[in-house]
């Protein structure tokens, strides 16, 4: 009840565990808090924050044009729910070094327990478009100096992201997460791999974990846990794949309300009221309310 029972320092203990472990583990998006509770319910190992889901729920692109201050709220009240790790995208990280900092210190504050920084250049585009762009490899290593400058807790993770396979080939997006690493990153998010192959020379390459962006649509076939364990990686994320289910169901449930007027042939696909109420806890909320407010006014003036 009230939100996470564990604190942000326990999470980001757990992440570290995670990925110093031998089993692979997943992180579905989360785009808003009950989310992130069916999340740890369904028994997934932590959780991830996209801001292309973040972006598109606000009814913008990906394109970097949310805030600071906003991603960090989103990633508070997403955290606060929750007893599992969050992982939170950073995009660019809002500025020059000094910048990357301050959003590291935010995410921290935030309760998150780890985020990930990307070598675009400034307005990014989705990781599995064409027509990125990215910085030299300089000025990426100086973002990473920068967040792990500004950590304060040793064991918030810092992962970089390279969208260089697409422009460069995979052999210098390899040599920029070397110099990554040497940087400071503890894990390496290489974008839009084409095939296995690609993830396992990338896993053999370096000496962190690596993580696989399964996102639907992109330039990645949709591999199973089972595939990418087997190339050595470690974590895998699902950005998008709970927007998009949402906002498939509703866009064809208020279709349906539309042409039939009424919304009784749906009522199979939706959450009951009853796991709703399961969902946010709401006996306990109850039952605290009745052991604070039982007193009675009886016999008073």
């Amino acid at each position: 009840m009230l939100g996470a029972t564990t604190t942000p320092a326990d999470r980001r203990r757990r992440f570290r565990e995670l990925l110093a472990g031998s089993e692979i583990v997943q992180f579905p998006g989360a785009i808003n808090p009950i989310n992130a509770q069916i999340i740890e319910q369904i028994g997934f190992e932590g959780i991830y924050i996209s801001g292309g889901a973040f972006s598109a729920a606000q009814g913008l692109p990906d394109i970097g044009l949310t805030t600071l201050t906003e991603v960090a709220d989103h990633g508070r009240a997403i955290s606060r729910v929750t007893n599992l790790p969050t992982f939170i995208d950073a995009d660019t990280g809002w500025g020059e070094a000094m910048n990357v900092a301050r959003t590291v210190q935010e995410f921290e504050d935030a309760g998150l327990a780890g985020m990930h920084l990307e070598d675009q250049v400034n307005p990014k585009r989705c990781g599995h478009l064409d027509g990125k762009e990215v910085v030299g490899t300089a000025e990426m290593v100086k973002r990473i100096s920068a967040a792990v400058k500004g950590r304060r807790d040793e064991n918030f993770v810092i992962c970089a992201r390279t969208d260089s396979r697409a422009g460069e080939g995979l052999d210098a997006a390899i040599d920029r997460a070397k110099a990554y690493i040497d940087a400071g990153a503890d894990m390496i998010f290489p974008e839009a791999m084409r095939d296995l192959g690609e993830f396992e020379t990338f896993a053999q390459a370096v000496d962190v974990p690596i993580l696989a962006n399964m996102t639907e649509f992109g330039k990645s076939e949709l591999f199973t846990t089972e595939q990418l364990a087997d190339t050595g990686v470690r974590l895998v994320i699902y950005p998008v794949t709970t927007l998009r289910l949402a906002m498939g169901a509703i866009k064809s449930g208020l279709q349906t309300i539309r042409d039939t007027g009424t919304q009784v042939t749906l009522l199979d696909g939706m959450q009951t009221r009853a796991d709703l109420y399961e969902t946010i806890d709401y006996a306990a909320y109850n039952d605290f309310d009745a052991a604070v407010f039982n007193f009675s006014q009886e016999g008073h003036q």
